[in-house]
């Protein structure tokens, strides 16, 4: 487990210091500025980390919803519209995060 972590900080310090390493002098960008690398990282980063948590998410809700079920079969009618509702407000916000994570990378 200790080499586990070690060769995640190893990893991550590789990372983070392979940015400075092939620096550009100036102007280098996405759209209009020199920071357009750091910009594209935190999109792709906030994207995986909304993904994943509202694939967790989901899977927790869903998760407890047919638990629920099946623990009482005559309550499925009023399990189902509250896990459905909920489904589509987790999923809600991913699309939010996307829609925000793709005006950060277009700075507008």
């Amino acid at each position: 487990m200790k080499r586990m972590w070690s060769s995640l900080v190893s990893f991550v310090a590789v990372m983070l210091g392979a940015g400075a390493a092939f620096a550009q002098e100036a102007g280098g960008g996405i759209a209009r500025g020199g920071d357009g690398g750091f910009i594209a990282i935190a999109v792709a980063v906030g994207i995986g980390i909304a993904a994943f948590g509202g694939a967790f998410g989901q899977s927790r809700a869903a998760a407890a919803a047919l638990e629920g079920i099946s623990r009482n079969p005559n309550a499925s009618d009023k399990v189902f519209v509250p896990m459905i509702l909920g489904l589509a407000f987790i999923e809600s916000l991913v699309l939010f995060t996307w829609v925000l994570m793709l005006l950060m990378l277009l700075k507008l």
